[in-house]
């Protein structure tokens, strides 16, 4: 990446946060006050938001909002959890490819209410690839916005676990047409948004060094 690509994707991803943090702030507003001239200031506030950031999205303000209003109290990143399973015998690591862009990542998403965080992930691999697994360590957690991933309407957590193969056979699902295991060093197309090759190289590290300890930021 040459200097100035770099320079633009750091104003890019500094934009996005303020984008972020903006409709935070608006939405957490529109929670907490109780004064109608100051709900029409965050309602005000939350539409620019909803203008700046769709000008560099596929989605409309509209829709942004639409999303927004499903927050409700104060506004936190949402959390997604990634499980690294590598085969004992030969170090590969189970892939599954994303039915929406054709790319690959580790199987997982974004954890769902009343999930524990293991389980969430457990549920994960096996839905999208067929296997039932047992998390054996909290790898990483890592702010989206601090590791190469492509932009995204939301800010949010990533949670990678190490996790060992219990049983099940590989399969895909409706949101994955194809799974199987890589060699970490010679990675198939990765769908950025989800995991970059850089983690799935951490995530081997860990899996061979497992005292190392849990990664964060």
């Amino acid at each position: 990446m040459t200097e100035d690509a770099a320079g633009d994707a750091e104003l890019a991803a500094r934009r996005l946060a303020l984008f972020h943090s903006l409709q935070a702030l608006a939405r957490t507003g529109l929670h907490f006050c109780s004064d109608e001239y100051d709900r029409e200031r965050y309602e005000q506030v939350e539409a620019i938001a909803a203008e700046l950031l769709a000008a560099g999205a596929r989605v409309t303000p509209a829709e942004l909002r639409r999303d927004w209003a499903a927050e409700t109290g104060y506004v936190t990143p949402k959390v997604e959890v990634r499980g690294a399973v590598f085969r004992a015998d030969d170090g590969k690591v189970l892939l599954v490819r994303e039915a929406l862009d054709g790319l690959w990542t580790l199987p997982g998403g974004w954890a769902d209410v009343n999930d524990s965080p293991s389980g969430a992930v457990r549920r994960e691999i096996e839905q999208e690839a067929g296997l039932r697994t047992r998390v054996a360590k909290l790898a990483a957690l890592y702010d989206r916005n601090a590791h190469g991933h492509t932009p995204s309407t939301h800010h949010s957590w990533k949670a990678f676990f190490l996790c060992e193969e219990e049983g099940g056979e590989l399969r895909g699902s409706y949101e994955t047409d194809a799974v199987d295991f890589f060699d970490p060093l010679a990675l198939p197309p990765m769908s950025l948004g989800r995991c970059t090759p850089a983690q799935v190289l951490r995530m081997r590290q860990h899996w061979l060094e497992p005292g190392i300890p849990t990664d964060f930021d």
